[in-house]
């Protein structure tokens, strides 16, 4: 049972990331992170919703029929959407104000609905739930990561006005990273967030690449380790 949590959240994570991987929500993703505060509660709303969503679908799977699923789930992850574009409004104005159109958006964010039905519809409760937060903890933290190198490349700060968009208790986030730093424009409009994605997922690639010939090395090693023991053996 570990090992299989263990393997949810890594997928969710890295191997099978929403953006990273998949090449999902992109829309979402280029247009709210020119901060790395926007990406953050953009990135929590979307997993509050993952996680309610999946936790709905797995609850009455048994019940919920295959002619009418999809309708259902959408139905389902629109009131979850609902719900936290009002409490959002209504606690977290400055917030939802910058994120805007984008909150009900979620609704139409194909990563849920397609956890949903691949995953949620057919698996328990508690593996529903961890698929839907490693899937929303890994879109935040794309999210949060595209924001960043954005933010600081873009204007010298990190996490600006998080107190304001996301509450005191997160003032201790914000940080000037150059002072009098006069920006590079490009890297907030439109065209810097495609720029970033395309070095993030070159890195990624990259990283996979050495982790699969260590990987390799690794198990080449122990074959020839064994093989030598089988010698010694018969010897």
């Amino acid at each position: 049972m570990a090992n299989d949590y263990k393997r949810i959240f890594k997928d969710g994570l890295w191997d099978n990331n929403v953006v990273l991987a998949q090449m999902l929500a992109l829309c979402p993703l280029l247009a709210v992170t020119g901060t790395a505060t926007n990406g953050l509660g953009m990135g929590l709303a979307t997993t509050f919703v993952m996680v309610i969503s999946a936790l709905v679908v797995a609850l009455f799977r048994k019940i919920i029929t295959n002619e009418v699923r999809i309708p259902v789930f959408i139905l389902l992850i629109a009131t979850v959407v609902t719900l936290v574009d009002m409490f959002m409004n209504a606690y977290l104005h400055q917030l939802h104000k910058v994120l805007g159109l984008f909150i009900p958006l979620i609704v139409t964010n194909c990563a849920i609905l397609g956890r949903a039905e691949s995953f949620a519809s057919k698996n328990d409760v508690r593996a529903a739930m961890a698929d839907g937060l490693a899937m929303g903890g890994g879109f935040t933290f794309a999210l949060v990561l595209l924001g960043a190198v954005r933010e600081m490349i873009g204007s010298g700060t990190l996490f600006a006005n998080a107190s304001l968009l996301l509450g005191d208790l997160f003032s201790f986030m914000e940080l000037t990273l150059i002072p009098d730093y006069r920006g590079f424009l490009l890297m907030i409009l439109p065209p810097g967030g495609f720029l970033v994605l395309g070095f993030i997922l070159a890195g990624k690639r990259i990283l996979d690449r050495r982790a699969a010939a260590r990987a390799e090395r690794k198990a080449l090693e122990e074959a020839m380790r064994e093989a030598d023991d089988e010698v010694a053996a018969t010897a």
